[in-house]
């Protein structure tokens, strides 16, 4: 089994991953695989969320992608530079159809990224600072922003380009509104330029995808694969995952059970890639409501206390969900991020002690000499073990007399709770696409970030989120970082658990590089 330790980087965890990239068309066969969760929508903007945009991306390219190291390369523009200090130009790559045909200009991309900035898309954080996409000439386009913004590249990996003639015909011209459960065509129909095409769509039952041999990016990104076509199954049983990958039922399997991985990597068709995520997972708290929704507490909000908050920081015991949940596979987190993003450092990652007794006299002194009850909500098919480490906490938080009340449902169900802003207590996981803290401040810490369920609200950190986006000079902008993280961090409206650690079970005759990211691009999938 093997093991990337952040500090290698990517470089070395791929290494192995992609070596030997050249089998040939004789050993082309079709690629089957599951994990516990499906995707949310097809639609490419209206869900921020990593499985579904795992989906998604491999229908539809972005105007930048990112290789196996999750360094940039070009997608579909071939080129990009800043013209003036707010004004980048993007030279596009020409002879790109879409699946159906469509030829892609600069109209599309113009057309994708408005329909990115509506207010129904998920997206709308990473776009933001965008005045104006304008379009130049047919393969040229120049996005305006606001101001100075050094890391638009970054965040425009995420936005995919759609086919402005097919959501106009299918009536698409703006994202999905998902919290309303709104169904559109695009939620179970796609149109991309990417390496692989839709056949089928049954949600929660299976996806089939077959590989697109017109696309334009093999021999250009990636080695033309192998693999015919794509069937993702999703199964939450967690036996049943691993069972299906055992005999054969399946090839690949992305969230095997941890207890797991040694039987699947002793068996001799079958082995584990393992490698530190850049996600972290932590618990949020509505500290903005005047009374919590489902609590004993009436008239106030016990979170808004920051003794209450600290309390239940404290009362957490990470070790031991590390040790016995995550059975070894996670880093305690003191923020909610990773290493691996622009402006962690490891003394912010430095946690508050674990100490029940100080806990308890936090408690008491904030008036709840008692405890209070209160509703914990958790998914139970997102991340690792999920459930189990709200479980855990239950039991942690009644030894200072918090009795939590365990909520634990599919991610498909949470999460439009949380959008729709119906949680007090709630478990999230936050990867960081962009690479950037940025990205966690202008979804979880702003006070209008779309993410920022906490309702926590400090002008002087939506300051710095605003300026660090346009700030040119390094040094200055890691300094904004720096206080912004020291801001949220010493709220507590968040409660960081740990940085997770993925593992991939495959079979022996795949290689598909694993990524920090867990978001497998099958364009790199190859059968020897």
């Amino acid at each position: 089994m093997k093991m990337t330790s952040y500090a290698l980087g990517f470089g070395l965890a791929v290494a192995s991953a992609t070596a030997g990239l050249t089998a040939t068309s004789a050993d082309a066969k079709p690629l089957r695989w599951a994990s516990q969760g499906d995707a949310l929508t097809l639609d490419p903007h209206a869900q921020n969320e990593g499985p579904t945009s795992t989906m998604i991306s491999q229908m539809y390219d972005s105007l930048i992608l990112r290789d196996a190291e999750l360094k940039k390369i070009p997608g579909l523009a071939t080129s990009w530079s800043a013209v003036e200090p707010s004004v980048w130009e993007f030279k596009l790559r020409e002879g790109v159809t879409f699946h159906e045909g469509q030829p892609f200009t600069a109209d599309d991309v113009v057309f994708s990224f408005n329909r990115a900035l509506s207010e129904t898309s998920d997206f709308k954080n990473y776009v933001n600072s965008i005045e104006e996409v304008k379009k130049v000439d047919d393969f040229t386009v120049r996005i305006t922003t606001k101001g100075p913004n050094p890391i638009l590249p970054d965040q425009i990996t995420s936005i995919r380009i759609m086919d402005e003639e097919w959501s106009r015909e299918h009536g698409v011209e703006k994202p999905q509104d998902y919290a309303s459960q709104e169904e559109t065509f695009a939620v179970r129909n796609t149109n991309g330029t990417g390496p692989f095409i839709l056949t089928q769509r049954d949600p929660g039952i299976e996806t089939k995808l077959k590989v697109n041999d017109g696309w334009w990016g093999w021999g250009v990104t990636d080695p033309k694969t192998n693999v015919t076509e794509v069937t993702y199954t999703p199964v939450a049983n967690a036996s049943t995952r691993v069972a299906a990958l055992l005999s054969g039922e399946v090839d690949y399997v992305l969230d095997p059970p941890l207890q797991d991985l040694k039987r699947i990597d002793a068996q001799p068709n079958l082995k584990v890639e393992q490698i530190n995520q850049i996600r972290t997972i932590f618990y949020g708290l509505d500290v903005g409501a005047d009374q919590l929704r489902n609590s004993s507490v009436t008239g106030k909000n016990p979170f808004q206390d920051p003794k209450v908050r600290e309390a239940m920081y404290k009362a957490i015991d990470v070790e031991a969900i590390k040790a016995k949940t995550m059975r070894g596979l996670s880093f305690p987190a003191g923020i909610i991020t990773s290493p691996g993003v622009h402006g962690f450092t490891e003394d912010l990652d430095a946690r508050l002690p674990y100490d029940v007794d100080a806990a308890r006299s936090l408690l008491a002194e904030a008036g709840y000499p008692d405890g209070f009850e209160i509703h914990l909500d958790c998914p139970n098919n997102r991340s690792n073990n999920d459930e189990a480490i709200c479980q855990a906490t239950v039991g942690m938080l009644a030894q200072i007399g918090i009795k939590a009340n365990l909520n634990a449902r599919p991610k498909s169900i949470h999460f439009k709770a949380l959008q729709n802003k119906e949680s007090d207590f709630y478990m999230l996981g936050w990867g960081v696409p962009t690479l950037d803290s940025h990205y966690v401040f202008s979804y979880l810490g702003a006070s209008d970030g779309s993410w920022n369920f906490t309702n926590f609200s400090d002008a002087r950190l939506d300051e710095l989120t605003d300026a660090m986006e346009v700030e040119t000079d390094s040094a200055k902008r890691d300094a904004m970082i720096a206080e912004a993280w020291d801001i949220l961090k010493a709220s507590n409206v968040y409660l960081p658990l740990h940085h997770q650690v993925i593992a991939w079970g495959l079979n022996a005759d795949l290689e598909l590089p694993i990524v920090p990211n867990d978001s497998p691009a099958l364009r790199m999938a190859m059968w020897k």
